[in-house]
């Protein structure tokens, strides 16, 4: 199945408008990693699982190995390359400071859900942190580093706002 007869087919990722000229049915995940070339978004399960594929759409945590292309026809996406082109975004800082990966696998996929979280609790409990990753596996369990990293993260943030006033 194809966009046949479809006007737009334009989805903004990164802040970039793409045209998405592939089966409305091929997972986002694969449309990113292997069409467009944006690696960061790691395949962990194909089962909405683990994490590991963990993008924004239209600011909200989504799995793309389970989200058609469809879905994404003219909306945002955000991926972990697009979190921040320097990697200056508080959680990525957090996340060198605090040595948070071993294999790294899961990071991105962390971080995508951790960014969400801040948005929309930017001074997050222990039990708010475990919430929101609930759905995000890291096979080398380091859970109390991204935990931590959370939290300076958070910090992070609250310094670079009262520096803006």
């Amino acid at each position: 199945m194809s966009f046949i007869n479809s006007s737009n087919q334009t989805i903004i990722i990164n802040k970039k408008k793409v045209e998405a000229d592939v089966s409305p049915e091929m997972p986002l995940l694969w449309f990113l990693r292997d069409i467009i070339g944006l690696t960061g978004t790691k395949f962990g399960c194909g089962m909405a699982q683990c994490g590991a594929c963990t993008i924004h759409l239209d600011g909200e945590a989504v799995r793309s190995c389970v989200t058609p292309v469809l879905r994404a026809i003219g909306k945002e996406i955000t991926t972990i390359e697009g979190l921040s082109a320097t990697g200056d975004h508080p959680l990525q800082q957090a996340w060198a400071e605090m040595n948070v990966p071993q294999c790294g696998y899961c990071q991105s996929g962390q971080i995508m859900s951790a960014a969400v979280l801040l948005r929309e609790n930017p001074n997050p409990t222990d039990s708010d942190i475990d919430d929101a990753l609930s759905g995000n596996i890291c096979r080398c369990g380091t859970y109390l580093r991204i935990r931590k990293a959370i939290h300076i993260a958070a910090n992070i943030q609250k310094l670079s706002v009262s520096n803006a006033s």
